[in-house]
C-alpha cells in the first residue's frame, strides 16, 4: 500500500499542531518518523487514521484520494495503528481484548471459545510470547500489555502498521522478537510507520526516515545516506553535540545501604550501597525484579524483610510516607498513571509532594507556592505557560520534568529513577541526564534503573545488575558495556 499526505494542517483550540506537514510511504517498508515531542507525529498518524479531522489537506492511498471517518473504517482498509497509550481493558482476559469485536462464532452463533484460543496461541507464538491466553490484562507487566497490542494488529490482515513507541515498554530480547516480526511484514509487502525516540533502533531497522519538527514537514532521508548527527539537527534544528553530558562529580561516602532484601517469590538477598555523588544504573531483563526492589525500598510492597541504612541508621519504609520522610524520592516509571495528576495543573503536581514547605498550621501560603513552582518551571526549563499550564497538555519531556521537579523540592538524599526518559525525545532527554548530573553533584545519591543500555552506560558510574530476583553483579564504569552487562542479566559469570 502506498500513502501520501500532502499540506496537512490541524489546530487545537486555535494552536496549530500541523502546517503544512507532509509523508509519503512506500510498499513493503519500515519508513521511521521521528520528531521531538510536540512535533506532531502522532497528530499526524491519527490524521491518516480517522482518529482527528484534518482542517487541510489531502491524503492519498493507492492513487485515491481517501477521507477516514474513524479508526474502524482505515483498519477495513488494511491500516492499523498500535497506539502508545495502551488500548486495554483491564478486568478482561487476554483473549478477550484481542478478540473484542472481532469474535469468531460457530454455525449456531455461539462464540468459539476453542478456535479464539487457538488462535491467540498461533499469533504469540509468532511473537514468542509465553502468555495464558486465559489471565487476565491487570495481572501483565506493561511490556507484556505493550505485546498484546502488537499481537491484536497481526490478528489484522493489514497493509500498513503504524507502531507510536513499540518498544518503550520492552526488554532487550523482546525488541529483538518484535524486530524479527517487523522485517517477516515487510518481505510479505507489509508497510511499517515506526514512531520511535530510540535513534539505535531507527538505524538498525528501517529503510527512510521522515523529520517533523514544530508540526512542520523538514525533511525525508535513506538511513543508508544520513547519520544520528544529521537526524538530531534536523530533529531539533541545532547540533546536540555529545548524547551524555559528561560527569565530573567526585564521589562522597556511603549514603545508602540495603541489606538482605527479601520479598517472597519476587527477589531475594538483595544487598547494595549508594555513595553520595553516585548514578547507580541498574539493568537486567524485564521480570528480573528491578521495579519491584526499588518499591520495595519505597515501602511499596508487602511481606518486605531486610534492613535499609541511611548515614549508617537503619530506617523502616513501612509505607511511602515514611520513605519520603527518610529521605528518599521515586521517579516511577509510569509517570502517566503514577507520576502526575494528568488533568492538573503543573502547580498542584509540585506542591502536593512539598505541602510541609509551602504550609503552616494547615494553611497553604500561595506566594511561597507560586515562587516554589515558578522556580521550578525556570531551573528546569519546563516549556509551558506558566504555572496553571494542565499537565495532560505538555509534551512527554515536559511532564517528566515537573515529576522531577516534584521530588528536587523535597530535598531527597536518595532519589530512585525507573526509566526516566521512558517516551522522550533526544533532545529532553539530554536535560533531563543534566538535571541528574546536577543532583548528583549536589551529593544526592542516584539510583537509576532503566531498559536503555546505552543510557546505562552513558549515565552510570557503576552498573548493577539483576537477574531473576537476585543481584547478578556488578560492572566498574570502566568495564561496563553491553555485552557484560547481558552476560549477568542472563545468569553467566565474568571473567576475573
Amino acid at each position: 500500500m502506498q500513502i501520501e499526505m500532502r499540506g496537512i494542517n490541524k489546530a487545537f483550540g486555535g494552536n496549530p499542531v500541523l502546517r503544512d506537514a507532509g509523508f509519503v510511504l512506500a510498499d513493503g517498508e519500515i519508513h521511521a518518523l521521528m520528531g521531538e515531542n510536540g512535533a506532531g507525529k502522532s497528530t499526524l498518524m491519527k490524521i491518516l487514521t480517522g482518529v482527528y479531522t484534518r482542517d487541510a489537506g489531502t491524503v492519498i492511498v493507492d492513487g485515491q484520494e481517501v477521507v477516514y471517518k474513524n479508526p474502524q473504517e482505515a483498519e477495513k482498509a488494511g491500516i492499523v495503528f498500535i497506539h502508545q497509550e495502551l488500548n486495554v481493558l483491564f478486568d478482561l482476559t487476554v483473549e478477550e481484548n484481542m478478540f473484542l469485536g472481532k469474535e469468531i462464532h460457530n454455525r449456531f452463533g455461539v462464540c468459539d471459545k476453542r478456535a479464539m484460543r487457538a488462535e491467540v496461541r498461533r499469533i504469540l507464538d509468532v511473537l514468542g510470547v509465553k502468555i495464558d491466553p486465559g489471565q487476565k490484562m491487570d495481572a501483565l507487566s506493561i511490556g507484556q500489555q505493550q505485546m498484546i497490542e502488537i499481537a491484536k494488529a497481526l490478528m489484522v490482515d493489514a497493509k500498513v502498521i503504524i507502531m507510536d513507541e513499540p518498544t518503550a515498554a520492552l526488554t532487550a530480547s523482546e525488541t529483538e522478537v518484535l524486530f524479527e516480526v517487523v522485517k517477516s511484514l515487510r518481505k510479505k509487502g507489509v508497510s511499517i510507520v515506526y514512531i520511535s525516540h530510540r535513534m539505535e533502533e531507527i538505524f538498525e531497522l528501517c529503510d527512510r526516515i521522515t523529520i517533523l519538527r514544530d508540526g512542520q514537514y523538514i525533511g525525508t532521508r535513506n538511513i543508508a545516506e544520513t547519520n544520528m548527527a544529521e537526524v538530531v539537527k534536523m530533529m531539533i534544528g541545532r547540533e546536540i553535540g555529545e548524547r551524555y553530558p559528561e560527569r565530573n562529580v567526585k564521589l562522597g561516602d556511603v549514603v545508602f545501604e540495603v541489606k538482605n532484601l527479601n520479598c517472597p517469590g519476587v527477589f531475594s538477598d538483595v544487598n547494595f550501597s549508594v555513595r553520595a555523588g553516585e548514578v547507580l544504573g541498574v539493568a537486567g531483563l524485564m521480570g528480573a525484579g528491578r521495579t519491584e526492589i526499588m518499591q520495595s525500598i519505597f515501602g511499596n510492597m508487602p511481606h518486605v524483610t531486610g534492613q535499609i541504612f541511611m548515614d549508617g541508621k537503619e530506617i523502616h519504609n513501612k509505607n511511602p510516607w515514611d520513605a519520603m520522610a527518610n529521605g528518599i524520592g521515586f521517579i516511577t516509571e509510569d509517570r502517566k498513571v503514577e507520576g502526575l495528576m494528568l488533568e492538573e495543573s503543573i502547580m498542584k503536581n509540585i506542591s502536593v509532594a512539598n505541602l510541609n514547605k509551602i504550609s503552616s498550621g494547615g494553611v497553604l501560603n500561595a506566594k511561597a507556592e507560586r515562587d516554589m513552582v515558578r522556580k521550578g518551571i525556570q531551573d528546569l526549563s519546563i516549556r509551558c505557560t506558566g504555572p496553571l499550564h494542565v499537565c495532560n497538555n505538555l509534551s512527554g519531556g515536559n511532564q517528566q520534568k515537573v515529576v522531577f521537579a516534584k521530588w528536587i523540592f523535597t530535598d531527597p538524599r536518595v532519589l530512585i529513577l525507573d526509566e526516566p526518559t521512558r517516551g522522550v525525545d533526544i533532545g529532553a532527554k539530554k536535560e533531563i541526564y543534566s538535571i541528574i548530573n546536577d543532583l548528583a553533584a549536589k551529593g544526592v545519591a542516584i539510583i537509576m534503573v532503566s531498559s536503555e543500555l546505552p543510557e546505562v552506560l552513558g549515565m552510570s558510574d557503576r552498573v548493577m545488575v539483576v537477574h531473576e530476583g537476585h543481584i547478578g553483579g556488578f560492572i566498574d564504569k570502566e568495564k561496563a558495556n553491553q555485552e557484560n552487562i547481558m552476560i549477568l542479566a542472563t545468569g553467566g559469570q565474568l571473567d576475573g
